[in-house]
């Protein structure tokens, strides 16, 4: 017998106590086996070894003893040096990624988020004070059933290039990015070029969910004139999609939480593919897309597709995502738009005084359209388009673009000038 000073566990002194027992004969080894969760043959060994050596055979032979789990001190190096060379600014689960599939080194999330906490090389997170409770939402059934769209002013390329907006579409049932592009600015027309896309590649989804700027709903209240609809939601309307506006960010959690990683995650893999500029960065997103689906898509609860088939062609997509106006021709067949006169050509009397619509293809194409069909039209005395209005999201932009025209201008007003009267 081993004689001094011992420390027990309560999961040994508990272990003592029933093989006591046994020993006694008040339990017989199956209910000791029972008891411990072992085996009865574990159980005969503890009881040889209680006999041997008393208290300190029932001792775990692992105390003081390293783990047989315990990560390599080396791997541990190497795997800090990586991270701090490479990965400093990552979070640990995207930096996992980046070691596993770039560099081979096998550990868990959780390691390595130690080993980074450690270095200081990440804080973890505080407990942030109690927010207001939103109810939450279950996801839709089907996936093209609801589509959240968004878009994302954010600093994509760190000072690298200028400051751009990310467009984001994203499926309620599964997560799954459906589209993405950059833009300098949220416009409307680079919604209409996302969702032209979208409908390219999946067909027309039952509806469309976003937030109440300018873009997607009228908020001005006293508005009188027109329809109601914005340019894209008249778009909507035409294609039988179902526009729904959200009245906080909250309620369009799963785009926002997206936005959140995509200002992550998307900005340090352009960072390691040394991307600079909005073109180079919209030809590497298709390949970032399918990589993030891959790991974030989840199965929707019922396999079927609610997109359903666009009912036109591609001319007529096109006409559809386009900025609408409508104007009345004059008796000369004439009408004005831009600063322009557009007459209509041909022997088009019948169209004396009927509304048209005039369908901006953002400056690549005027479109003139009578009941559906396109008529044909001379332009005269073609002048300086009209400025579009902004907003807080597109006001910086347009200054910046005034003063880089007005560094490079040289136009000098004539002498008899109005302004000089």
């Amino acid at each position: 017998m081993i004689k001094g000073t011992l420390e027990l566990s309560y999961h040994e002194i508990d272990r003592l106590e029933i093989i006591k027992s046994l020993e006694s004969k008040k339990i017989n080894q199956k209910a000791a086996a029972k008891a411990l969760g072992l085996t009865t043959r574990q159980v005969r060994r503890l009881q040889e070894r209680f006999r041997k050596e008393g208290v300190s055979g029932l001792i775990s032979r692992r105390r003081g003893k390293a783990s047989n789990n315990q990560l390599n001190a080396n791997l541990k190096v190497e795997s800090a040096i990586l991270v701090r060379e490479k990965y400093a600014d990552f979070g640990p689960t995207l930096a996992h990624e980046k070691l596993t599939e770039e560099h081979e080194k096998r550990l868990s999330v959780e390691s390595l988020r130690q080993i980074m906490i450690a270095e200081n090389l990440w804080k973890p997170r505080q407990k942030t004070k109690e927010k207001r409770i939103f109810q939450l939402r279950p996801r839709r059934d089907q996936f093209g059933e609801l589509i959240q769209i968004d878009g994302s002013p954010h600093d994509w390329f760190e000072g690298r290039g200028d400051p751009c907006t990310l467009i984001v579409f994203i499926d309620d049932a599964t997560s799954k990015l459906t589209a993405l592009h950059f833009s300098p600015t949220e416009t409307t027309q680079a919604y209409m070029e996302v969702t032209k896309a979208h409908l390219t590649r999946y067909g027309r989804p039952a509806a469309m969910y976003s937030d109440c700027h300018a873009i997607f709903r009228i908020n001005h209240p006293e508005a009188q004139s027109g329809n109601g609809l914005t340019q894209f939601g008249r778009a909507m309307n035409t294609l039988d999609i179902e526009a729904i506006h959200a009245s906080t960010p909250q309620a369009k959690g799963r785009v926002e939480r997206a936005n959140k990683t995509l200002q992550d995650r998307l900005v340090k893999e352009m960072r390691l593919q040394k991307i600079n500029n909005i073109e180079e960065a919209n030809h590497f997103l298709p390949e970032f897309i399918e990589d993030y689906n891959r790991r974030f898509e989840k199965a929707a609860k019922n396999e079927k597709d609610a997109h359903r088939d666009v009912l036109h062609n591609e001319r007529e997509v096109s006409l559809i995502l386009s900025l609408h106006s409508k104007r009345k021709l004059s008796n000369n067949l004439e009408l004005s738009y831009q600063k322009s006169i557009y007459q209509v050509q041909g022997n088009k009397h019948r169209l004396k005084q009927k509304q048209v619509t005039l369908c901006d293809l953002f400056g690549k194409e005027i479109v003139m359209l009578y009941e559906g069909k396109e008529i044909a039209y001379q332009v005269f005395n073609k002048g300086i388009a009209v400025p579009e209005l902004v907003d807080e999201k597109t006001l910086n932009s347009r200054i910046d673009n005034a003063l880089t025209q007005q560094k490079s201008s040289t136009f000098k007003p004539a002498a008899d000038h109005p302004w000089r009267k």
